[in-house]
């Protein structure tokens, strides 16, 4: 099942048009990591998720569940 992340790692990759080999390198991780990422495995190390994602200006953070205060007039 695809997440947002494994969507958004494939997606930039291929942009960059980087083979899964080549984003196992550049990342520091290894190639079985890049493939379960990218289909979305439900229990992957965050360090390594965000090794991959540093790679694009990105990484993984906490993030509130209940955003409705966020957009509410104060």
């Amino acid at each position: 099942m695809d997440s947002p992340v494994s969507a958004f790692v494939r997606q930039r990759r291929k942009q960059l048009q980087l083979s899964q080999p080549d984003l196992a390198v550049k990342a520091g991780v290894g190639l079985r990591f890049v493939r379960e990422l990218e289909q979305g495995k439900a229990t992957l190390r965050l360090d390594k998720v965000n090794q991959v994602l540093r790679l694009f200006g990105h990484e993984l953070a906490p993030a509130p569940l209940d955003r409705t205060h966020l957009t509410a007039p104060l």
